[in-house]
């Protein structure tokens, strides 16, 4: 979804959305409310999420309110989220916040995947990664162990979903206001 649904509004001032942003757990707000809500708290530590209180590290701005780069009011707002990005959306600190971030990252990953104007690299890695855990070689074999030697794919598939979720996050990053 390169925007909020239709239907929405946002959930600070319960209007449309103006300069609509995603945070990292999934939720639209505007560029203006969000950024009041950040100030309005300690502008040292990110704000948290006016809905599910979790901690905002990354705003992805819509591509509509990208495309509008050019009204001084929408230029503004927008480098105020990239400000916003580059003092918090460099890196996640702690393991849990990376498995909270992890379903925003996948979903947004794989829309861009399916997307036929975006990148191939990021194609053939997911693709090479499964074709590793499909593959025959196991550090513990499912035909000695049974079901206990389905953990060591398992495990595997969580690294990559980690890994390949890491490696989106900081190309969101940099794509919207990292240095």
């Amino acid at each position: 979804m390169d925007g909020p649904p239709g239907n929405d509004c946002c959930a600070i001032c319960h209007g449309h959305f103006n300069i609509a942003c995603q945070a990292n757990c999934s939720h639209w707000f505007c560029g203006d409310c969000i950024m009041l809500v950040w100030h309005h708290g300690s502008v040292l530590q990110p704000c948290k999420c006016p809905l599910c209180r979790r901690q905002i590290t990354l705003l992805v701005p819509g591509e509509a309110s990208l495309r509008e780069r050019n009204d001084p009011h929408v230029a503004e707002v927008l480098g105020k989220i990239e400000r916003y990005n580059h003092l918090f959306g460099g890196n996640t600190s702690s393991l849990v916040q990376r498995m909270q971030d992890l379903p925003f990252l996948l979903r947004r990953l794989l829309r861009e995947i399916m997307d036929p104007q975006r990148s191939l690299p990021v194609v053939i890695k997911m693709v090479l990664s499964a074709v590793y855990i499909i593959s025959p070689v196991d550090i513990i074999p499912e035909g000695i162990l049974g079901i206990v030697g389905l953990l060591d794919d398992l495990l595997i598939v969580l690294i990559c979903f980690l890994h390949v979720a890491a490696i989106y996050r900081s190309v969101l990053y940099y794509r919207h206001g990292g240095s």
